[in-house]
């Protein structure tokens, strides 16, 4: 399995934008999909973002598109999340994750690794 560790987060006001980054350990980070998820207090865990092996293909769930971009660096073992426009709403722990069920991407049941995750808070 790879190990992520998250970074980035931080308090934004609205309207702002923020980067996050995922730092994978390993050799075979090229090998897998990944992912963004957030969670929210008292919510489910959502699908914000995954990105195929080569970055070829892209998905974004409906929450964030347009907002949201998902982005991989594969000699560097880094996934990113570059956040624009951010609101309220989008305040929740963010996580990066890794997969190797591509068809199962939209769901948590399509990884297999995930981080420690990473606060964001968005002020209005």
């Amino acid at each position: 399995q790879v190990q992520l560790v998250e970074s980035g987060g931080g308090l934004v006001q609205a309207g702002g934008s923020l980067r996050l980054s995922c730092a994978a350990s390993g050799r075979t980070f090229s090998t897998y999909h990944m992912g963004w998820f957030r969670q929210a207090p008292g919510k489910e865990r959502e699908f914000l973002a995954s990105i195929s092996w080569n970055g070829g293909t892209t998905d974004y769930g409906d929450s964030v598109k347009g907002r949201f971009t998902i982005s991989r660096d594969n000699a560097k073992n880094t996934l990113y999340l570059q956040m624009s426009s951010l609101k309220s709403e989008d305040t929740a722990v963010y996580y990066c994750a890794a997969g190797q069920r591509w068809g199962r991407r939209g769901y948590t049941e399509g990884y297999n690794s995930w981080g420690q995750g990473t606060q964001v808070t968005v002020s209005s």
